[in-house]
C-alpha cells in the first residue's frame, strides 16, 4: 500500500510555549505524538526525549533484530508491536534518568500515542490521554482508551460522556511516562484496508473538536497536510486552550513494497 501523511503542531492561543512533540518516520512506518504534562517541570523536555528515544530504539531494531527488548514480551502480539512497547518503556527510563540530577526537570512527564505500519497491520501503543482514531468510510472509531480519571469514571458508570466533558478533573491522567520507574503500556493491533485514515493527536484537539467534526474534515480534505492544518485551526477556533498536535496517515491504493520495507518485514516475522 502507499501512504500519504500530514502533520501539524501548534502552541494554541493560551499556553506560553509548546510542550507537544511528534515523529513522522515513513521509512520504518513509525508515527508518534507526545504531550508533555502541563503544570510539571520541563514537559517539553520529556516529550522531546520520549520521541527521540522511541525513534532511535525502533531504528536500531530495524537494523538489528536481536536488539534486546525492554520489559516483558506479550505473546498475543507480533514482534513489531512488542518492539513499539519496548521503545516506550525505554523512553520512560530515559525520562526518569534525565530528571534524577536536574531539579528543574524533577517530575517531568509526557503522554504518548504511537503507531507502526507493517504491510496492512497497524501496531498501536499508548500511555495517557493522547489518542488514535481509525477513520474508515463515514465512521470514526477510537483505537485507544484514555488513561485518565474521568475516562475511568465513565467506564465504571460513575459519569456519562457528557459529564466527563464538563468535568474539572478531565486533565487528571492515571498513566504517563516519567512518573514511575515502570510504566504499563497498552498495546493493540489493527488490520487496515485501502481508504483508511489514522489520526494521532494530543488532547488539545479532542478537548475542543468533536469526533464528528474531525471526520468531516478528513472526508472533505483529500490532502492529509491540508486536513491536519484545518484540524489545528478548528482547535484554536474552539478556544485554543492547549497545544494541539495531529498526525494524519492516509492509506492509499496498493503499491509494491520498498526493499527496506521487505527487510523490515523479514526481520520481524
Amino acid at each position: 500500500m502507499s501512504i500519504a501523511v500530514g502533520a501539524k503542531t501548534d502552541v494554541g492561543l493560551k499556553r506560553p510555549h509548546n510542550e507537544d512533540d511528534l515523529c513522522v518516520d515513513p521509512e520504518v512506518g513509525l508515527y508518534v505524538v507526545c504531550d508533555g504534562l502541563g503544570g510539571r517541570n520541563a514537559g517539553e523536555v520529556a516529550s522531546r526525549l520520549a520521541v527521540e528515544v522511541i525513534q532511535k530504539h525502533v531504528r536500531e531494531a530495524w537494523r538489528d533484530a536481536n536488539l534486546p527488548m525492554v520489559g516483558a514480551y506479550d505473546r498475543q502480539f507480533s514482534p513489531l508491536t512488542n518492539r513499539l512497547g519496548s521503545a516506550i518503556r525505554l523512553a520512560n527510563q530515559a525520562i526518569r534518568d534525565a530528571a534524577k540530577n536536574r531539579p528543574d526537570q524533577e517530575g517531568m512527564g509526557t503522554t504518548v500515542v504511537s503507531g507502526m505500519l507493517n504491510g496492512q497491520v497497524l501496531s498501536v501503543a499508548h500511555v495517557g490521554d493522547s489518542r488514535m482514531y481509525l477513520i474508515r468510510g463515514d465512521t470514526i472509531e477510537p483505537l485507544t482508551a484514555d488513561h485518565s480519571l474521568v475516562a475511568e469514571q465513565v467506564r465504571l458508570g460513575l459519569l456519562t460522556e457528557e459529564e466527563a466533558e464538563r468535568s474539572l478533573q478531565q486533565s487528571i491522567i492515571t498513566r504517563a511516562l516519567g512518573i514511575d520507574d515502570a510504566v504499563d503500556v497498552e498495546l493493540d493491533e489493527v488490520p487496515l484496508a485501502q481508504g483508511d485514515a489514522l489520526l494521532l493527536c494530543s488532547d488539545g484537539l479532542t478537548r475542543g473538536v468533536k469526533p464528528a467534526a474531525i471526520l468531516d474534515v478528513v472526508r472533505r480534505e483529500r490532502d492529509p497536510q491540508a486536513a491536519a492544518e484545518c484540524l489545528v485551526k478548528l482547535a484554536n477556533a474552539a478556544g485554543g486552550l492547549d497545544n494541539t498536535t495531529v498526525i494524519l496517515v492516509s492509506v492509499r491504493h496498493g503499491a509494491g513494497e520498498t526493499p527496506m520495507r521487505q527487510v523490515w518485514k523479514w526481520l520481524t516475522s
